[in-house]
């Protein structure tokens, strides 16, 4: 089976576990395939773990969850230096934290003190940890999928500008429609039942099927790296950013609603993800639609909006449609 078939048969998989959240699923690859960590954004029961999890199940990786809370410690995220008594003596050894896995899902993250936050930024940037002054790396698959939920802000610690950078995307998630939601209700009752059959008939349970190798994830990175994009297609994407920095030149609305502009983060962002996207759609080619799709999860945490726009109700998502529209198609 090649890359490409497996890559589609773990998106199957997922599927099978999450229904109604197509477009969730598909930023998951597209953030695993691009090497970069996502911010899931969602009201609680929207699946956002459960994605997660549906992910980590079915590919060959260590998974940890680690759960934000206002009194964790950095310690308790990256690990720390234990003293350990022996015959030969005593000596201090590293104990590594939850971070030291290949998927991990930090959950509220918005919930932890601006030092965890902190530690989280190296590993995320960095890909490593450093502990009593000693650098450990990070395993050549790592992924942080950080969740937040919108409305509940009471005891949270917002953040900053500079860590929602290092997020490669910010993706919403929304209900599911009415069709899909029975389906769900349908899905949960199967699985139940399938865990009280496996209770009580021994070897009743479905045998699992095999995960997906981390090798399949680096063969798809290399084929994407060598994927085609026109000069057209990076002017394209380099103008989007430009246009959230510039925004008088594209029109007064956009100099109206926007403060701040994106970072360079962007247009590298848009580069990966976009070929990402083009990869798993079976072009070997960037098509300006492959821009387009990915644009709102690339920018819509790296603009800051004026004081106009979000006393008048102006989202990012509105935003960034406006710079959509009045950039030129290449």
């Amino acid at each position: 089976m090649g890359t490409m078939e497996q890559i589609q048969a773990l998106k199957e998989r997922m599927q099978q576990s999450i229904i109604g959240q197509e477009a969730v699923i598909d930023r998951l690859l597209v953030g695993l395939l691009a090497n970069g960590n996502l911010l899931l954004e969602g009201l609680p029961g929207l699946a956002k773990t459960r994605a997660v999890k549906a992910l980590a199940k079915n590919m060959e990786c260590d998974y940890s969850r680690i759960q934000f809370t206002p009194d964790l410690l950095p310690a308790d995220v990256t690990g720390t230096e234990m003293y350990f008594q022996s015959d030969a003596g005593g000596q201090f050894k590293f104990q590594p934290g939850p971070i030291f896995a290949n998927i991990v899902l930090a959950d509220e993250i918005n919930r932890a003190p601006a030092k965890v936050q902190a530690a989280l930024l190296e590993a995320m940037e960095e890909r490593q940890v450093t502990v009593a002054g000693t650098t450990h790396k990070m395993a050549p698959l790592f992924m942080v999928l950080a969740t937040q939920n919108p409305v509940e802000q009471e005891g949270t610690y917002p953040l900053p500008e500079a860590q929602m950078d290092r997020f490669l995307m910010h993706v919403r998630i929304e209900y599911p429609p009415l069709a899909d939601e029975i389906e769900v209700i349908r899905l949960v009752r199967r699985e139940e039942q399938a865990a009280l059959m496996a209770q009580t008939q021994e070897g009743g349970a479905e045998a699992p099927r095999p995960p997906i190798a981390q090798d399949v994830v680096f063969d798809a990175r290399r084929e994407i790296a060598a994927l085609h994009c026109a000069e057209a297609m990076e002017t394209y994407m380099a103008t989007i950013v430009q246009a959230t920095r510039t925004p008088a030149e594209f029109g007064d609305t956009l100099a109206k609603w926007i403060e701040i502009g994106a970072s360079p983060r962007a247009s590298l962002a848009l580069d990966r993800c976009a070929r990402t996207h083009a990869w798993l759609a079976g072009r070997d080619y960037v098509d300006p639609e492959d821009v387009r799709a990915i644009a709102p999860d690339v920018l819509r945490h790296r603009l800051a909006l004026s004081y106009e726009a979000q006393g008048t109700g102006v989202s990012a998502d509105q935003v960034v449609a406006e710079v959509l529209a009045q950039v030129a198609l290449p």
